[in-house]
Order: C-alpha cells, then structure tokens, then sequence
C-alpha cells in the first residue's frame, strides 16, 4: 500500500511504497506538480504559447455562440465530467472564473446602454454542478450511446477503415457533416 507523509512547510508529498515485482522499496517527492497539473486548464499559456485561451473563457465562449434564450440555463448547468475535472475544488474555480467573465461583460453591457430607465439590471446565475458520477460519466454516456439502436448505423467497422483509410474518421453519420482535414 502506498504511503505518503505531507510537509506543510514546503508543499512537498512524499510517496513510497514497495515495488510489486521488484520487492524494491521506490518513494517519490510531489510538490509544485500537484499545483501545475491542473492550472493547464486555467493558464494554458505557462506550457505551450499556441494555445492560449483559458478554459472559463472556452466554456463562456461556447455559451455565447449558443442561441440567446438558451444562455441563462447553460450558465447555471456547467456539468463537469471527466477524470481532470477532479482536482481540489476545480469546480469552484471555474464557477469563480467564469462569474467574472460573465459580469464583467454584463457592466460592460449596462454602462453602455443609453437608456437604462426602462431596463432592470439582472445578474447572470453560474452554476458549476459537479455529479456524483463525475468521473465516470464520459463512460456512462458513451455505453448509453452503444445501447441505442441508432449507434450501429453511424458506427465504422474494422474492414471499412482498412478499405478507406483514416480518411472515413472525417464523416460522422451521427452529425450528418464531413469534418475538413
């Protein structure tokens, strides 16, 4: 079993454990890794300058493009699912984000407008739902996909690939769309 002994001092995590095969005993120092892990999603720019959009500006981005009645719902179900959505209070640090995002544009909106007798100022409600089956969903989703009877229509077999090539990963019957290259 792994063991691990915490300096709180240093930040440091020191785990150590025995080698199953090996018999031999192995420990490792984690520290400012624990942090950097997740801060990819936050500030992408720090590992690699071609992408650098956060990921509050992302979810903001993808709710704006979405029809305007839709927005206020989408704003107050942020779902998390995936295994890297369950870092240390990840959720609470996007729901902070992307509240900041939302209100600074809201100010923005209403400091502009030239007639604001007749208007009421509204705040937008952000909600960052994190699900009990939060890392597993991805998962759950994907076999409640295979279970329909539609599935079997849009899926690629083995032999079509090998008779097209990757070039048949480019269409989804499911989407009806041809992906460009």
């Amino acid at each position: 079993s792994t063991q691990s002994t915490w300096d709180l001092k240093s930040n440091i995590v020191k785990y150590s454990e025995v080698h199953q095969k090996t018999k031999k005993e192995w420990s490792i120092d984690v520290g400012y890794e624990r942090f950097l892990g997740p801060e990819l999603f936050i500030s992408p720019e720090i590992f690699n300058t071609d992408f650098t959009q956060p990921l509050p500006e992302l979810v903001d981005k993808c709710n704006q493009q979405s029809p305007l009645d839709c927005r206020r719902g989408l704003y107050k179900n942020i779902v998390l699912s995936g295994g890297s959505t369950m870092f240390k209070n990840f959720g609470k640090r996007l729901q902070r984000d992307v509240s900041r995002i939302v209100d600074q544009r809201l100010e923005l909106s209403w400091s502009a407008a030239k007639d604001t007798t007749k208007a009421k100022k509204t705040a937008m409600e952000v909600n960052v739902i994190s699900p009990p089956v939060q890392r597993y969903a991805v998962w759950f989703g994907g076999s409640w996909l295979g279970e329909t009877p539609e599935f079997y229509h849009v899926v690629k077999t083995k032999e079509q690939y090998d008779e097209y090539g990757p070039s048949i990963c480019r269409h989804n019957a499911a989407f009806s769309a041809t992906f460009a290259s």
